[in-house]
């Protein structure tokens, strides 16, 4: 059932910002693939595409490890500073153990391509933080794929959809027996949770829904017939898909991807983020 637009943003909203607050991370460094003779335009999307996979290494690694990619891959960070009020999460061994194991995949994606809520209390806490970031890289590479030129970079961008589908696909996975479980110290179950979070990232990307919780009314659910939803999927059962503007309009918070703020409160990087930008940012 769709919630009034008010009641959501601003409950969502309040969530979010004290999430992003305890995690904000400086802008992503530029792409080098200087070694690799790549299409220009390709160069841009997978430059884009290295904002959230920094985003998502140091948001698993703190989570897991309690130290971020200046301490495990600190070559990767060409000396940004860390991340701020990011710490490591109380979570039980069988978690630690799987975001540990995404944070690392995060550092090997970045290898590659050279390029008060508090979310760190509980499992159920870290989980929720953790629905807000896979998903949007997910819709992001949906999209970016077709767009490609050469076999090289659909190659890398596919296989970074399939991790970050395997993510998005794990949270959700261990969020749906607990939709139910109510969230201390909020009045607010899970699955509501999730629903207000996946109806303002619909809102701030201003382009329809492309995003559900985990559950939906029957007749948005698999085939019009079941109100689980522990995948999101179009009508179709497909991914959905998001531009770059997209993204940055729910990864700056601010519904409009030439005004920075959210995760990347200096903007994001490469070309095709830089190019929304007021000049003062550049």
């Amino acid at each position: 059932m769709a919630l009034a637009p008010c009641f959501v943003s601003f409950a969502a909203i309040v969530f979010i910002s004290s999430f992003i607050n305890s995690l904000l991370l400086p802008s992503a460094h530029p792409l080098d693939l200087n070694a690799t003779i790549l299409p220009i335009f390709d160069v841009d999307l997978l430059e884009f595409s290295l904002n959230l996979e920094y985003l998502e290494a140091d948001f698993f690694l703190f989570g897991s490890f309690g130290q971020g990619l200046e301490r495990v891959a600190p070559n990767l960070t060409r000396g940004s500073p860390p991340p701020i009020g990011a710490q490591k999460a109380n979570l039980d061994s069988i978690t630690n153990g799987l975001i540990l194991q995404f944070g690392y995949q995060e550092v090997g994606h970045i290898k590659p391509l050279q390029p008060p809520f508090n979310p760190y209390a509980n499992n159920v806490s870290f989980l929720i933080a953790a629905y807000l970031i896979p998903y949007v890289g997910l819709t992001g590479y949906v999209d970016t794929i077709p767009k490609l030129f050469s076999t090289t970079s659909r190659k890398l961008v596919s296989g970074l959809l399939g991790i970050e589908s395997g993510q998005d696909a794990v949270i959700r996975a261990l969020l749906y027996p607990l939709r139910q479980v109510k969230v201390p110290p909020y009045d607010i179950d899970v699955d509501e949770f999730t629903r207000r979070i996946s109806n303002l990232r619909n809102t701030l990307g201003r382009a329809g829904s492309k995003d559900e919780g985990l559950t939906v009314q029957v007749n948005e659910g698999a085939e019009g017939r079941v109100q689980g939803n522990v995948l999101a999927g179009d009508q179709f059962s497909l991914a959905y898909n998001r531009t770059p503007e997209e993204i940055l309009r729910i990864v700056y918070g601010s519904g409009n991807a030439s005004i920075p703020g959210g995760f990347f409160p200096k903007g994001a990087g490469g070309r095709i983020a830089r190019s929304h930008l007021p000049n003062g940012y550049h």
